[in-house]
């Protein structure tokens, strides 16, 4: 692998502090800037200042896996073995531990279920039923709500110093903030009315028992879908929302714990102009929703060159930088013109760098104007991070 450019001293402004004092950490972001690294490198960090940790991811590309060097990763806790910790050079101190979790939506709603359930025999015909297969996987806001359900279940447990959320890799990684209220709206439609309505009065589905508008509507929906399909569908969602109640209260509890002080998000966001809007953007629904903004972490940033001018003395010109490169030992018995084309070359590669290296910095900036909250920057290194000893280098610029 590659040699990572080298972290600089501690800089004023890092996540170190939250690794020690926060009991959750809630890594947040549009696809593909870098959480579930992120949330990987928090987790070691926390783990090596001696705490019990969990990350928990809801990736389905199972990168989280890969990088702690686990040959994969489920519904079940899995212990990142010690040895393996140190053989990459992150020893834990006594106390720390490191955990990771994938969520399996399906058993992580069928555990509402359970829980929420009447009776084991309404438990039963629910998890029997098609229609729930579909609702528990692919219903708006499902994967979010099962995913905030967890987090909230094993915090409550209790046996965890820090739990850290990689949350769900969504068009809107605030999507988890709406889901129960989605949940709620789309159980509790006029649409999903008109299915329930005559069950409930005739205990089976019948286009009489509701008016004129609806029983057309679902007559001739019936012709396409079949009469027993709306009735699976009217059973479902009436014994379902008796369940429902149990889903908003523990939405309500979750949104209490968020707002904790000893919660925190993490915005994480790349150094490209519409990674940064989003980001923002996120900021201001926290903000607005009330909820602990714990930093700013801003990936892939272009590091600023150092120059190639002499220190004190004048701007080198394309001769002097011919000269120089004269000097290198590597390139002896190179033809001078030759020499005269790698010093034009290496010049224009400069200044393109630099070039993306201050529109990266206008980026940044704009994280700094936005909040006081710190705004960590990790450089763009030459290849992706993918294993233990990796996620060590990046732990140097986000909490050293």
């Amino acid at each position: 692998m590659a040699p990572m450019p080298p972290a600089a001293t501690v800089p004023p402004t890092s996540l170190a502090a939250l690794l020690r004092d926060r009991r959750i950490l809630l890594c947040v972001g549009s696809g593909g800037v870098g959480k579930t690294t992120t949330a990987a490198t928090l987790g070691i960090g926390a783990a090596r200042a001696g705490r019990r940790t969990l990350v928990l991811t809801i990736d389905p590309a199972r990168r989280l896996a890969n990088s702690l060097g686990l040959e994969g990763l489920g519904h079940d806790l899995r212990e990142v073995p010690k040895e393996r910790l140190a053989a990459a050079g992150l020893p834990l101190p006594p106390g720390g531990a490191l955990f990771a979790m994938m969520l399996d939506q399906k058993r992580a709603f069928d555990e509402l279920v359970e829980r929420h359930a009447n009776d084991p025999k309404a438990r039963d015909r629910i998890f029997a039923n098609p229609i729930y297969r579909q609702v528990s996987t692919t219903l708006a806001g499902s994967h979010e709500y099962a995913a905030m359900s967890k987090l909230f279940e094993i915090q409550a447990e209790g046996g965890f110093d820090l739990i850290v959320l990689d949350t769900p890799p969504t068009a809107n990684a605030l999507d988890f903030l709406d889901a129960p209220e989605r949940l709620s709206a789309a159980i509790d439609s006029p649409a999903i009315e008109w299915l329930t309505k005559p069950y409930l009065e005739t205990g089976k589905f019948s286009v009489k028992a509701v008016g004129m508008g609806a029983a057309f509507v679902l007559g001739r929906l019936a012709r396409f879908v079949g009469s027993d399909f709306l009735e699976e569908m009217a059973r479902f969602f009436v014994e379902f929302s008796q369940i429902l109640g149990g889903f908003r209260d523990r939405a309500q509890r979750i949104y209490e714990v968020l707002r904790q002080p000893d919660v925190a998000f993490i915005l994480v966001s790349s150094a490209e102009s519409m990674s940064v809007d989003e980001v923002l953007y996120f900021h201001d629904r926290l903000a607005a929703s009330k909820l602990p903004i714990g930093g700013f972490v801003a990936n892939r940033v272009h590091p600023r060159r150092p120059s190639v001018d002499p220190p004190g003395g004048p701007p080198l010109d394309r001769a002097g930088l011919v000269d120089k490169l004269e000097g290198r030992p590597e390139l002896r018995g190179m033809a001078p013109d030759d020499r005269v084309q790698l010093a034009a070359d290496l010049e224009r590669t400069h200044r393109e760098l630099d070039a993306l290296a201050q529109v990266d910095r206008v980026q940044v900036d704009r994280m700094r104007q936005k909040s006081s909250a710190p705004v960590v920057e990790v450089p763009l290194f030459e290849e992706d991070v993918y294993d233990l000893t990796a996620l060590g280098q990046l732990l140097a610029y986000l909490a050293p």
